[in-house]
Parts: C-alpha cells; structure tokens; sequence
C-alpha cells in the first residue's frame, strides 16, 4: 500500500489520487507514518545513513537546475511526508520521493 496522503473518498471505498491503490472503508488503516517502511524504486530498504542514487533526470522545482541519472547523495535521512528523503546532491539540500532512487550499496 502506498503512503501518500491524497485520498479520494468514494461511497464504499477510499483511493489514492497518486498510485490508484483502493481499499475498502471497513479496513482500519494505522497512523501513516508509525513504523513505516521507506523503499527506493527497486524494493531495498532505506535507513537514515545510507547514500542513493538517482535513477532518472529530475528538474528541481523554482530553477533552472537538473538532478542528472547517477547523481550521488550524501548520507540521507528519512523524514515524514510525501517527500520520504532528506539529503544533499551537488551541494543542494532537497527533499526527494524514494520512488526517483536507488539505494548505492558499498
């Protein structure tokens, strides 16, 4: 199950707006940050400490600035939010979606 937080409400049924995933009203759903999970783009588990990669060109909102395919971080750390990474790349502090990583193993 996805864990973002735009959820459409339907009559028997909830559904994420991002990745579609529905699920009746009669299931209880936790706290969506208690324990949770973070996974980069191809199922690895993230810890605070680890370094990421890029997976993709991403163009960093209000500039001019691309994050190119391969981009390094410095070690990450795992926050709560839609954005699940807080890091640095290229000296910038940013907020990625671990769906746009991949865990670099050393």
């Amino acid at each position: 199950m996805c864990e973002m937080t735009d959820v459409l409400a339907h009559p028997d049924r909830f559904e994420c707006m991002t990745c579609g995933h529905e699920w009746s009203k009669g299931v209880e759903v936790d706290a969506p940050y208690s324990d949770r999970i973070v996974k980069d783009a191809y199922g690895a588990v993230l810890a605070d400490g680890d370094i990421v990669a890029m997976i993709k060109d991403l163009q960093l909102k209000g500039s001019s600035q691309v994050l190119k395919i391969g981009t390094k971080s410095k070690p990450i750390r795992l926050v709560d939010g839609d954005h699940e990474i807080s890091c640095k790349m290229d000296g910038i502090a940013i907020g990625l979606k671990a769906c746009f990583v991949k865990k670099v193993v050393a």
